[in-house]
């Protein structure tokens, strides 16, 4: 039986002679040797693996950079950018810090039909331009952890030029459905205002845009405490694990109707989703299969509108290091959600605890490198103010002569809005002064603050005062045992409400 002409016994390769020990055949030359080294010999079955090996290797290795930069390009050119961000703000990954603020809002695709707004689920309300999600993503220098807070849409702010006004407004107050760089403008100033951080990029995404983002994922497992159904949202989910698919999961994470904490409840949902999303998306099911892989890049390119300085290539090097059980989520602090009166119509809101905001941001981010990296300044340098936010009456006099005493220049003693600890706010540049300040209050959170002009003391309902110091030079206290972030994060498998 003979083998068919495209059988690899076809094209036999000759026995190496070097196997048996046999002296190879002279092969003729014409009298002609190669610098003297004698005739030339036929390459050795050996030398043709290897050489194959390296060629493989090559055209493996350029193909999968070719594929990557490939991808890379294709992702790119599907980004709507916005100048969202005054050049002269933020900072690019260069091993600093990074803030990214993240906006899903409630608007339709243009020219949507029935039937596009039933597969989204959202034919019984009529959504618009409202920031309905707002979320601070930020990834430390060394990109080992996230941390993502949340911002309840209902937040009772103050919005630049407007009042007093819910959070979710501020980008339709800014013209976002018109104009979405000046909305996306005016909601950055407000969270910074809120938070005193600095956004240093921004990230928009649609209903639409979720809605392929993750039906090019695919299919997602949840887990709730508690059996839901909600109209609004259209979710209809029993108690314990369910698969989604994506009409389902944005049912999911949009459904505040029937939960115990309304729309607080709800930037739980968010904060969760996004953590099972983000291991399914680190999964080795995505990374490693280019179709799936190619699916959702292009999903997530065509849905989302980002700052034109955003460069997605620093952004994942700097992120290289994070894994979906390094993310931890929080909401930021609130009193409570009352229902207050404007022109005479009740109006529910929540109520920002901000005299907890700065303590609250200090424990979720850690204290900037900057103020790490200070060295104390000498105490007859450092001028420091007190303000009373609940201490007993008399103790910003008191701690203020306190500090006069122990060498520090002081401001005028005053009274500020209640918090519950003591805190010392500086602004950026006063680090070393900060620091000085810290040793005569151990324990007290140190922040920066863009709300005060020195380096100053407000005093919390915990009581705490300025103690006296060796007369010495102070030196830096020893750095605190590093404690847990006041958030959370969501191990695989885990269930919520």
């Amino acid at each position: 039986m003979t083998n068919p002409p495209n059988s690899y016994d076809a094209f036999p390769v000759p026995e190496d002679p070097h196997l048996r020990g046999e002296r190879l055949p002279e092969v003729p030359t014409g009298g002609k040797t190669r610098g003297g080294r004698g005739p030339r010999r036929p390459r050795t079955r050996a030398r043709r693996i290897i050489r194959w090996l390296v060629v493989v290797l090559v055209v493996a290795l350029v193909a999968t950079g070719g594929y990557a930069f490939y991808n890379y390009q294709r992702f790119v050119s599907g980004v709507s950018t916005v100048d969202a961000i005054d050049p002269n703000s933020g900072d690019d990954f260069d091993g600093t810090d990074q803030n990214i603020l993240l906006v899903g809002d409630d608007h339709r695709p243009d020219g949507a039909t029935a039937a596009q707004l039933a597969q989204l689920g959202t034919e019984a309300d009529g959504g618009g331009t409202s920031t309905d999600s707002m979320m601070l993503l930020h990834i430390p220098a060394d990109g080992s952890t996230a941390t993502l807070i949340s911002f309840p849409r209902d937040s009772w702010v103050d919005v630049p030029g407007h009042g007093k006004n819910k959070l979710n407004a501020a980008f339709a107050l800014g013209g976002g459905n018109d104009d979405p760089a000046g909305g996306a403008r005016l909601l950055i100033s407000v969270i910074q205002n809120m938070t005193g951080l600095t956004i240093d990029h921004y990230v928009r995404v649609s209903l639409l845009g979720f809605y392929n983002i993750v039906d090019a994922l695919g299919p997602i497992d949840v887990c709730l405490n508690q059996a839901v159904k909600d109209p609004y949202s259209t979710v209809d989910l029993p108690a314990g694990v369910s698969t989604l698919n994506a009409q389902q999961a944005l049912a999911f994470v949009r459904q505040r109707h029937g939960l115990p904490g309304g729309d607080l409840d709800r930037q739980v949902r968010q904060q969760y989703f996004l953590s099972v999303e983000a291991r399914k998306i680190l999964s080795a099911g995505t990374l490693l299969n280019p179709f799936k892989l190619g699916a959702v890049l292009d999903a997530v390119s065509s849905s989302i509108e980002t700052d034109s300085g955003l460069n997605f290539i620093d952004l994942a090097t700097q992120m290289k290091g994070l894994n979906a059980d390094n993310i931890t989520t929080a909401t930021i602090p609130i009193l409570g959600t009352p229902t207050i009166y404007v022109n005479g119509r009740e109006l529910s809101i929540v109520e920002v605890d901000t005299a907890a905001m700065p303590a609250f941001i200090d424990s979720m981010l850690g204290t900037p490198s900057a103020y790490e990296a200070a060295v104390p300044a000498a105490v007859g340098d450092v001028t420091v103010t007190v303000l009373n936010g609940g201490a007993a009456n008399g103790s910003a006099a008191a701690a203020t002569a306190t500090f006069t005493s122990l060498g520090y220049l002081t401001g005028t003693p005053d009274s500020t809005s209640a918090r519950a600890a003591t805190t010392i706010e500086y602004p950026a540049g006063l680090e070393a002064a900060a620091k000085t300040v810290a040793v005569n209050l151990p324990g007290a959170a140190v922040v920066e603050s863009a709300d005060v002009a020195g380096v100053t003391v407000v005093l919390g309902g915990d009581g705490q005062m300025p103690a006296a110091a060796p007369t010495e030079a102070p030196v830096a206290p020893a750095p605190p045992v590093e404690e847990a972030p006041a958030g959370t994060s969501y191990a695989a498998g885990a269930c919520i409400n």
